[in-house]
C-alpha cells in the first residue's frame, strides 16, 4: 500500500501563482458584465452615506505614478466604507479647461488664429475626451471602482450652469469684482495667474542699487542728497512712481566722497560693503515719518517720485527706501492708492514694454534689464551692479517667470468672509492634522483672489456691460446664461452677440440705445474645479454636500481645498468637505523627484503588466503616504514577496478546506481546543485592529497586521503545526475539525478585510470557497470582532508558551546546524525549566510535542539542574536529542510504537488506526 494516497493533502484549484498581468483584467471584465458597481450601491441602498469626492485630475496625458498613489487610496476608502456599514458611491472627474489643453493643440500644428474662438474650443473638447477616454482606461485597470460611465466632467453643459450659478451666487453678495491691480501675470500664457497657479524656482537676476536725487527736500533734506534704492527687476524703474520709507526707522545721511545719499541706519554697514563705500561719514540722521511727501526726481525721466509712509518696509534686504511702482507690485499698489498715484504698467500682454516706457518700447521685459540699467550708468544714477540667484515665481505650466502686472481683471473678494473660511477650516477633520495649520495660514494671509483668464478654453465670465461701461450682472442675467449653458454648453457665449445672449426684451437705465457687449475673459480652472461642490455633490441625486472627504495630494492646499473652501463658503457659509486627506508626493527609491531625464520614472502601466495592479495597490497600501514615499523596482519585488506568501496562505486555507463543510463540520467555539481558540482570539484582534486602521486611514498598519497573521500566527505557527493533524488524523477526526473551523474564519475573515487593498486576488480566492452565497466579496460586509470572555487569559497564556516554543525553535536550530538532527520531527527535546514555565506546561492538554513539531517530549527537571550540555535560553534549558524508535512512513513521527500493529509493520498505531478505518470504509 502506498499510505501516501491515504493522506489528506490540501486539494484546490486556486494556483500558487498570481499571474496578475493576465488574470486581473479578466476579472474586470467580469465585474463589468455584472455591474458590480451598481449591484454594491444597490446592496448598500439606505445606509448612510459616506461620500469621498473625487478632485477632478486634469485630462491631459497618461496618468503617472502620483496619479496611481492618489485613486487606488481613494478606491481603498470607498471599498472599506462600503464593506462596513455605509452607503458610498464614487464618481469620478475630470478638469478639462485650461492652457494645456491649448498648448497640446498648438503643438499638434492647430492654426488658432486661423479660425474663431467657438471653432478652436470644439477642437479642445474633442481632445479633452479623447484624454478622458484614455486616462479612464488606466485607473479602471488599477480596480478602481466607480460610475465610470457617468463622471462628472467640467466642460459637460449641466456643470457649467451650476458653476455658473456660483458666480452669480458670490456677486449677489458682493464678493466679485472688478478692478485694475497687479496680479501675477504670464507672458508665456499671455494671461493673469492666481497663487495657486505659481511655483517658485531659483531665477539669475540683476542686482541693482540707484540714486534718487531729492527735488523738493521740504526742509528735512537737502537737494544735493540721492535716495538709495534696491530692486532685482531694473525693467520696472520706467514705472517707478515713489520711494516708500518706514516711518519708525531711523535714516541716516551720508557722505562719501562729495556725494551725499539717504539709506536707512540699520542697513549702512551692508549697504557700504556692498556698493563698496569707504569711510561713509554720517552728517544727518532723520525719522523716516519726517520724510512723507517729498520729491525725488526719477532717474531716467525727471519726473516726480513721491516718498511715502510704508509699514512694508523692512530692514531685512536693500535699502530701507522702497522703489515703488504701483503697476507692478501688490504693496506698491496699496500704498500708491493710499497717496493717489496713478497705476502704470508698462507693459503688454506679451511682457514687451509699451510707448510708455520710452527708449525701451518693443522689448521683452527681460530683455530691457540690460539698456536700463545702461541708461542708468550714463545718468550717472547707477550706485552699483551685481547678479544674484534667488526663488523666483514661475508658471507652474510653462515653467516661465511670471512678474506683477497690473491690469483690470475680476476678483473674488476673500477679505470680505474671511473669518467666515477661518471658521469653517477650524469645523474641518484634518488627516494628517498639519493640513488644519496650513490651510489656515494660507487663508489668513492671502489676498484676493483674481478670478479672470485671458483664454480662450473655459468658462465665459457671464458678465455684460451697458453702454456707459458698467459691469451687469443680475439674477435674471445669471439665470438666463445658467439655462442656456445647460442646454447649449458654454461655447453658445462665443457663438452669439451680446445681444443674443440676453434675457428677451432685457433692458438696462444705462443703455438707452439697447446695446450691450459681454466679457471676453474665462474664468480661472481653479474656479471651475472649486464648484464642484455644487455642480456635483448638488446636482447628482446619489451624493450629497458636505462631503465627509477630500483627499488629494498635499499641493491641493493651495488649490482644489483653498478654491473649493472659496466658493463653498461664499455660497453655503460651510466648507463642501468634512474631511481633508493629504497625501504625499512620490519619489524614486533613493528620494529623488521623478523626471524622464534621470530616467527614474516608474509608469503605473509598466508595473500593471509587469507585476499586476495588486502589487502596485499593496505598495501604496504598505508606505506612510502622508509624506512623500518612494517606488523602484527593487521596492515593488519587496512587495511582490509579500504578496506571495499573503496569496500562498489563501492557497493552504482553502486546499486544507477542500473536504469541511462549514454547516455540518464547524466545530463551536466552547468544544475547540485551547490552541484553537487561541487562534480565533488572535483573529479577532486583527479584525478589530484593521477595522480601526481602516477607519483612520492607517492602510500601512492593515498592511502589516495581515502579513504579520498570516506569516507569523498563522505559517510560523498554526499551520506549521496543524499539518501533522490535517494531513494525518482521519477527515473527521475531532481536532482536524476544529482546525478546519479555524482555518474557515480565517479565511473568510482575511479575504474581506484584504479586499480594499488587493480586490482581485480576494475576488479570486472568493470564487474558490464553496460554502458562500455572494458572487463577490464586494458584496458582503467586513467581519465583525467576536468579544470573547476569556480572550485575555487565552492570549496571557499562549503568549508565554509562543515564548517558550521560540526558544524551542532556537534550540533545534542549534542542533541542526551541529549535525545533531536532521529535521525537526527526528528530535527529543528534554526541558528544565522553573515553576512559573512547569505551570505554564502543566496547563497546556494539547499535544506538546506535536506542538513543537518534534517527535518526543519531556521536561526533565529545574533550570538549574540542566546538564552542561543544555542550551540555555530565557525561557528554559533546553536538550535537543536523536528521537529513540523508527520513523513512521506514514506521519514521519520517530517512535518506537513503529510496527506495534502487525498488519501495518512500518506505520505508527496512530497511522495503521486511520489506514484501517479507511480500508474497511473501502
Amino acid at each position: 500500500m502506498d499510505f501516501k494516497d491515504t493522506l489528506l493533502m490540501p486539494k484546490t484549484e486556486f494556483p500558487m501563482r498570481g499571474n496578475l498581468p493576465k488574470r486581473e483584467p479578466d476579472l474586470q471584465s467580469k465585474w463589468e458584465e455584472m455591474n458590480i458597481y451598481e449591484k454594491v450601491q444597490k446592496r448598500t441602498e439606505g445606509r448612510p452615506h459616506y461620500i469621498l469626492h473625487d478632485g477632478p485630475p486634469y485630462a491631459n496625458g497618461d496618468i503617472h505614478i502620483g496619479h496611481a498613489l492618489n485613486k487606488i487610496l481613494k478606491d481603498m476608502i470607498v471599498r472599506y466604507k462600503s464593506m462596513s456599514g455605509y452607503s458610498s458611491p464614487y464618481v469620478p472627474g475630470w478638469d478639462t479647461h485650461g492652457l494645456p489643453i491649448e498648448q497640446a493643440l498648438t503643438n499638434k500644428g492647430v492654426k488658432r488664429k486661423e479660425m474663431t474662438i467657438a471653432e478652436f474650443r470644439k477642437l479642445c473638447e474633442e481632445y479633452a475626451y479623447e484624454q478622458i477616454e484614455s486616462q479612464r482606461s488606466q485607473f479602471k485597470r488599477l480596480g478602481v471602482r466607480g460610475d465610470w460611465e457617468n463622471p462628472y466632467i467640467t466642460l459637460k453643459p449641466a456643470y457649467e450652469a451650476q458653476q455658473i450659478k456660483v458666480f452669480g451666487e458670490m456677486a449677489k453678495k458682493g464678493y466679485i469684482y472688478k478692478g485694475l491691480k497687479p496680479v501675477y501675470w504670464s507672458p508665456s500664457s499671455e494671461s493673469a495667474l492666481a497663487e495657486a497657479e505659481i511655483e517658485y524656482q531659483d531665477k539669475r537676476s540683476p542686482s541693482i542699487y540707484v540714486g534718487f536725487k531729492v527735488k523738493q527736500g521740504n526742509g528735512v533734506l537737502t537737494d544735493d542728497v540721492e535716495i538709495v534704492i534696491w530692486t532685482t527687476t531694473p525693467w520696472t524703474i520706467p514705472a517707478n512712481l515713489g520711494i516708500s520709507v518706514h516711518p519708525e526707522l531711523t535714516y541716516v545721511v551720508v557722505a562719501v566722497d562729495d556725494k551725499k545719499y539717504l539709506i536707512a541706519e540699520a542697513l549702512l554697514e551692508s549697504v557700504s560693503k556692498e556698493i563698496e563705500w569707504e569711510n561713509p561719514s554720517i552728517v544727518q540722521k532723520v525719522q523716516g515719518k519726517e520724510l512723507e511727501n517729498i520729491l525725488a526726481e526719477h532717474p531716467l525721466y525727471g519726473r516726480d517720485s513721491l516718498v511715502m509712509l510704508g509699514e512694508h518696509v523692512t530692514t531685512d534686504a536693500g535699502t530701507g527706501c522702497v522703489h515703488t511702482a504701483p503697476g507692478h507690485g501688490e504693496d506698491d499698489f496699496i500704498i500708491g492708492q493710499k497717496y493717489g498715484l496713478d497705476v502704470l504698467s508698462p507693459v503688454d500682454d506679451k511682457g514687451c514694454m509699451t510707448a510708455e516706457a520710452e527708449g525701451f518700447e518693443g522689448l521683452f521685459y527681460d530683455e530691457a534689464n540690460k539698456p536700463i540699467t545702461e541708461k542708468l550708468q550714463e545718468a550717472g544714477k547707477l550706485l552699483k551692479l551685481s547678479f544674484m540667484t534667488h526663488s523666483y515665481p514661475h508658471d507652474w505650466r510653462t515653467k516661465k517667470p511670471v512678474i506683477f502686472r497690473a491690469t483690470a481683471q475680476w476678483f473674488a473678494s476673500i477679505k470680505d468672509f474671511r473669518g467666515d473660511l477661518l471658521q469653517a477650516i477650524n469645523d474641518t477633520k484634518f488627516v494628517p492634522a498639519w493640513g488644519e495649520t496650513r490651510l489656515y495660514n494660507m487663508v489668513r494671509d492671502r489676498g484676493d483672489w483674481c478670478i479672470s483668464r485671458q483664454r480662450a478654453w473655459g468658462v465665459p465670465i457671464p458678465v455684460f456691460y451697458a453702454e456707459n461701461g458698467e459691469p451687469i450682472i443680475t439674477d435674471e442675467t445669471i439665470d438666463h446664461v445658467s439655462d442656456l449653458f445647460r442646454e447649449h454648453g458654454s461655447n453658445i457665449w462665443f457663438e452669439r452677440e451680446a445681444q443674443e445672449l440676453l434675457p428677451e426684451g432685457f433692458t438696462h437705465p444705462k443703455s438707452p440705445n439697447g446695446q450691450f457687449t459681454k466679457e471676453t475673459d474665462i474664468m480661472d480652472v481653479w474656479f471651475d474645479s472649486g464648484s464642484s461642490h455644487q455642480a456635483v455633490l448638488l446636482e447628482r441625486d446619489d451624493l450629497e454636500r458636505p462631503a465627509d472627504l477630500y483627499l488629494e495630494g498635499s499641493d491641493q492646499y493651495r488649490g482644489w481645498f483653498n478654491s473649493s473652501l472659496s466658493t463653498g463658503v461664499a455660497v453655503t457659509g460651510k466648507a463642501p468637505y468634512k474631511g481633508i486627506l493629504s497625501h504625499g508626493f512620490v519619489l524614486d527609491g533613493d528620494g529623488r523627484k521623478m523626471s524622464k531625464s534621470l530616467g527614474n520614472v516608474v509608469v503605473p502601466a509598466k508595473v500593471m503588466n509587469q507585476l499586476g495592479a495588486d502589487i502596485l495597490r499593496l505598495w501604496v497600501a504598505s508606505v506612510d503616504y502622508q509624506a512623500d514615499v518612494r517606488v523602484s523596482d527593487p521596492i515593488l519585488k519587496q512587495v511582490a514577496e509579500v504578496y506571495r506568501k499573503i496569496r500562498n496562505t489563501f492557497r493552504f486555507l482553502l486546499g486544507n478546506l477542500s473536504d469541511f463543510n462549514p454547516q455540518t463540520d464547524a466545530v463551536p467555539f466552547e468544544k475547540l481546543r485551547e490552541v484553537d481558540q487561541f487562534m480565533l482570539v488572535r483573529l479577532n484582534k486583527l479584525i478589530k485592529n484593521s477595522h480601526s486602521a481602516y477607519d483612520n486611514y492607517e492602510f500601512a498598519s492593515v498592511y502589516h497586521a495581515v502579513n504579520n497573521f498570516c506569516t507569523l500566527e498563522l505559517s510560523s505557527f498554526y499551520l506549521d503545526f496543524a499539518k501533522d493533524i490535517l494531513y494525518i488524523e482521519a477527515a473527521d477526526h475531532a481536532d482536524r475539525r476544529a482546525i478546519q473551523t479555524v482555518l474557515h474564519e480565517s479565511l473568510l475573515a482575511l479575504v474581506k478585510l484584504v479586499a480594499p487593498i488587493l480586490p482581485h486576488t480576494a475576488d479570486e480566492v472568493w470564487s474558490f470557497i464553496p460554502s458562500v452565497q455572494e458572487e463577490s466579496v464586494q458584496l458582503t460586509d467586513m467581519p465583525e470582532a467576536k468579544e470573547i470572555s476569556n480572550g485575555k487569559e487565552l492570549e496571557t497564556k499562549w503568549n508565554s508558551f509562543l515564548k517558550l516554543r521560540d526558544d524551542v525553535l532556537k534550540a533545534l536550530e542549534e542542533a541542526r546546524n551541529q549535525k545533531v538532527i536532521g529535521k525537526s520531527l527526528t528530535a527529543k527535546v528534554t526541558l528544565y525549566v522553573n515553576e512559573k514555565t512547569k505551570e505554564l506546561l502543566n496547563l497546556i492538554e494539547e499535544d506538546l510535542a506535536q506542538l513543537f513539531i518534534v517527535s518526543s517530549f519531556e521536561v526533565a527537571g529545574n533550570y538549574d539542574a540542566a546538564p552542561e550540555n543544555a542550551i540555555k535560553l530565557d525561557q528554559a534549558a533546553i536538550v535537543v536529542t536523536k528521537a529513540e524508535g523508527e520513523t513512521c512512513e506514514r506521519c514521519w513521527v520517530v517512535t518506537p510504537e513503529v510496527g506495534k500493529v502487525e498488519e501495518y509493520p512500518t506505520i505508527c498505531p496512530r497511522c495503521a488506526s486511520v489506514v484501517k478505518n479507511l480500508s474497511a470504509k473501502e
